[in-house]
């Protein structure tokens, strides 16, 4: 059985038949259980009453009280509540008057779409951390395929998503509920099943037998009407699907009797879709404390160099426009660019081209964030070209090649250059 503590993301063995209350690494409770979790890779993330959790974090006092976001009006509906307003009845899309009538202490609170646009851009930027596999459903969900990305990261897609759910936490200030599994239906509802700072896992030798006694309305697209009408001819559980012929479910419910027979069965073959093409590839990383140590810094810079380079040889693109991305302690942002004559995927050319620019900007300054990206992305077959001024960049290309090569078959850490072995201070 292989368990996972989400907090420190480490992996711990227990005996099968044994369970841990705690971490025996870092003492935290939040551990995941599941003994194909190192098998799934496809997940659905979902914020935990997005709106007003955000409203909580930029206001403390509202912290213990039962927050519902709506605009108040004789006829408004309420847009969400958090899970103190959940206790008593209120729900999303909920009449307003009928929320204030049954949770009379509620503040009610007008939404502020720009705030909530820009946390979602801030969540997305991560989900851009992890793979380009993104499919978003709404600003605050979307399903992410992290398939291939256990060499990339150095993790499974398991402690990638836990790792997503704790920088989200850590740095925006919400927190999320995670769901794994092999195809997108049953990640989606696992999402659902531990809610709020959740994590759940279904696997494959478990589908059939999970699914069985739960209710038709959790299959994904079984709406109020539907769910009412299979009511009425008796089928209350996806259980009573399972034992009907497709042809029989398709003749009485068209298209969706189809979705009903696969689905029911633990069967989703919907590929995860990423609708956006990226304009950037970048990698950041926050600091436990703040750093003014130009050293210490230029040795943070040279891992997310080779992130950004290993992303991009992975989607085959390559950029012109490098720019570094310094955050200081009291959150200023500091943004430095040099664009290329020609394109580079190269993890050695994007850190001698962005260290002098953060010598530049990091004199007397200490430091919180520190993060490169690249941009202007040209034709894959100029990048990285020989220059007969500059011979060196043809043997920078064999050797990084070669590096990769090598990582590719034996994994990213068997093979480092020279100051990647470089220690460095524990904050971050």
């Amino acid at each position: 059985m292989t368990t996972l503590c989400r907090q420190c993301l480490k992996e711990i063995a227990v005996a099968n038949n044994t369970r841990r209350n705690r971490c025996p690494h870092c003492q935290s409770p939040k551990l995941i259980s599941h003994p194909e979790l190192n098998q799934l890779s496809i997940a659905h993330m979902d914020c935990d009453a997005f709106y007003a959790a955000v409203e909580k974090r930029d206001n403390p006092s509202l912290a213990y009280k039962p927050v519902i976001v709506a605009h108040d009006g004789a006829r408004s509906v309420v847009s969400t509540c958090c899970y103190i307003a959940r206790i008593s009845g209120v729900r999303s899309a909920m009449p307003l008057f009928k929320a204030k009538k049954i949770c009379p202490d509620g503040v009610i609170i007008k939404p502020r779409m720009d705030v909530y646009s820009a946390v979602s851009k801030q969540i997305h930027k991560l989900f851009d951390e992890l793979t380009p596999m993104i499919e978003p459903l709404s600003l605050d969900e979307a399903f992410l395929d992290l398939s291939g990305t256990d060499k990339l990261h150095g993790r499974t897609p398991a402690q990638s998503m836990a790792w997503l759910a704790r920088e989200i936490q850590q740095t925006i200030g919400i927190t999320v509920s995670v769901g794994l599994s092999y195809n997108k239906s049953l990640a989606k509802l696992a999402s659902d099943l531990d809610k709020p700072d959740g994590y759940a896992v279904i696997g494959q030798a478990e589908a059939l037998t999970f699914l069985a006694p739960r209710p038709v309305g959790d299959i994904w697209g079984v709406g109020k009407a539907l769910n009412k009408k299979l009511n009425a001819e008796g089928i209350t559980t996806i259980g009573q699907l399972q034992h009907r012929d497709e042809s029989d479910l398709i003749k009485r419910y068209g298209t969706m009797g189809s979705r009903l027979y696969q689905f029911s069965r633990g069967q989703d073959d919907r590929k995860v879709k990423s609708e956006r093409k990226a304009k950037s590839i970048s990698a950041e990383t926050t600091f436990g404390t703040d750093i003014s140590d130009i050293h210490v810094l230029a040795d943070r810079l040279w891992p997310l160099c080779e992130r950004v380079s290993a992303r991009l040889k992975q989607s085959e693109k390559a950029g012109k426009t490098i720019t570094l991305k310094l955050k200081t302690g009291n959150f200023q942002g500091i943004t430095r660019s040099h664009t290329l004559d020609r394109p580079t995927q190269l993890a050695e050319t994007l850190y001698q081209e962005t260290l002098p620019l953060l010598q530049n900007a990091a004199l007397g300054k200490s430091f919180r964030l520190i993060g490169v990206g690249i941009s202007g992305f040209g034709k894959l077959d100029e990048a990285d070209t020989p220059d007969l001024l500059d011979q060196d960049k043809g043997k920078i290309k064999e050797i990084e090649t070669a590096m990769d090569r090598v990582r590719a078959k034996f994994g990213k850490d068997i093979i480092l250059k020279g100051r990647g072995f470089k220690p460095s201070p524990k904050n971050d």
